[in-house]
């Protein structure tokens, strides 16, 4: 944004936006009784992110509560936010965010779940389909099927003939809760580095061999 551009933001009473701003939004369901969910490890990684830039969750002109900060000084800012709509309808709010801070889906990184994924593993892409994950259909519906980054947090595929739906809505069992915390600051981890460095340096870090 130039700086004639930051006059007639002004000007219109918008927000002022960072230069170097992502939109991280950490996918789930509202409410207690979903919080420890493995299809609310989106927002646990919002909730790391956000504790880490020392930044607190705010009520928003979105539906949505938003923490916002930089990770550090110069750097990258970051627009952390958590929906207050259920996970099938994560769209509108996403798209609201994305309009009011000036910010095009380039810039938006999605925290989600992964069933196609081993639990404990943190995998970065842009573009592509749903794979049959509610909230990322929501979201590709109301950005018109934009590219954006996503860090998919890999909870594994249910065991034996257990219902996809019913295992994502689970808490995570008790090895799995002994884990987390590392899976967690992992995806954390990945979205500071596509923030820093840009998603194929990000890439290149997670995706390798341990």
């Amino acid at each position: 944004m130039g700086f004639f551009d930051l006059l007639r933001s002004r000007s219109k009473g918008e927000p002022t936006v960072a230069a170097n701003t992502w939109l991280v939004v950490g996918l789930g369901n509202p409410g207690a009784q979903y919080a420890a969910n493995r299809h609310n490890v989106g927002q646990m990684v919002a909730d790391e992110l956000a504790s880490r830039i020392g930044a607190a969750f705010k009520s928003h002109k979105t539906p949505s509560r938003v923490a916002e900060g930089f990770l550090r000084p110069g750097g990258p800012k970051l627009v952390i936010a958590k929906s207050n709509s259920y996970m099938n309808t994560s769209g509108g709010p996403v798209s609201a965010l994305l309009k009011f801070y000036g910010l095009g889906p380039d810039r938006l990184i999605v925290v989600h779940d992964e069933l196609d994924i081993p639990f404990d593993t943190v995998r970065l892409k842009a573009g592509g389909g749903h794979g049959g994950h509610n909230g990322l259909r929501d979201i590709l519906k109301a950005t018109d099927n934009a590219d954006f980054t996503r860090v998919r947090v890999g909870v594994g595929r249910p065991p034996g003939r257990q219902d996809a739906a019913d295992f994502v809505l689970k808490d995570f069992s008790g090895t799995e809760r002994a884990t987390l915390p590392n899976l967690v600051s992992d995806a954390a981890d990945a979205v500071e580095a596509i923030a820093e460095d840009g998603l194929v340096a990000a890439q290149q870090r997670f995706h390798s061999p341990a």
